[in-house]
């Protein structure tokens, strides 16, 4: 009797490590994918315009990914409530699809962007809904972005456009550099039709942390002010830490 109880054991234990073995193998090759991460910025410089009057900023989202390529997500930061009247969070929601086509990468979908509290000058909430897309080819990206909504509630100005070109270059011993330079052209808006923004940095990998520090400028610096009467787009360095999980 004890031989069998004890033979019986041994096979119910083999049975649990074998199911356990074939639940691990099914979760490591789950289509599924979800990930999150945590920055802090030195100011939140949007197209090259600080959204923080110039102060810092805390940031984060989560995202989840499917292996056909499709994915969701949220991105959150706080904004000045200055600029933002009522409002102090900036809350992103996007989805997409993504595809590799040999070395190129095709990326297109929705972007919304929301401010709880806040209020735009023809009344509601300040937001703003853009259609996107891009394309990657090793170290070069290209996208373009189209309003759908009133500029972040700027009066009569829907059918805006962004047209964003990137490089960003991985050196040895986790060193990198990137480079930006976009152009956002807008409708109906008496101070300025269009403008471009760029920027210079370099990153560094460091215990699963990023390290980073950028120039960033527009050539149209005074577009608006902040509350101190600074411009909101002059040009200066931001610094950053962000980690994925």
């Amino acid at each position: 009797m004890r031989k069998a109880l004890l033979a019986a054991a041994v096979l119910s234990t083999l049975g649990s490590s074998a199911a356990f073995a074939q639940a691990s193998t099914a979760a490591s090759t789950s289509p599924h994918t979800f990930s999150a991460n945590v920055g802090l910025v030195s100011d939140y410089r949007f197209r090259g315009f600080t959204q923080t009057n110039l102060r810092p900023a805390i940031q984060g989202g989560f995202d989840y990914e499917h292996a056909s390529g499709f994915y969701l997500g949220n991105w959150n930061s706080n904004v000045a409530d200055e600029l933002f009247p009522g409002g102090n969070i900036e809350m992103d929601f996007y989805g997409g699809y993504k595809h590799q086509f040999g070395d190129v990468g095709l990326d297109v979908g929705v972007l919304h962007y929301y401010y709880p509290g806040s209020e735009a000058a023809k009344g509601g909430t300040i937001k703003n809904t853009e259609l996107y897309a891009g394309l990657s080819y090793g170290p070069f990206s290209l996208k373009y972005s189209h309003g759908v909504s009133d500029f972040f509630g700027v009066p009569d100005s829907k059918n805006n456009f962004y047209v964003d070109a990137g490089l960003a270059v991985p050196l040895n011993d986790g060193w990198g550099i990137n480079a930006h330079v976009g152009y956002q052209r807008l409708k109906n808006d008496p101070a300025i039709s269009g403008y471009v923004d760029y920027s210079l940095g370099v990153t560094k990998e460091l215990a699963g942390w990023e390290l980073g520090a950028k120039v960033v400028a527009t050539n149209q610096k005074d577009w608006y002010q902040t509350s101190k009467g600074r411009d909101a787009g002059r040009t200066g360095v931001v610094f950053s830490v962000a980690r994925a999980f």
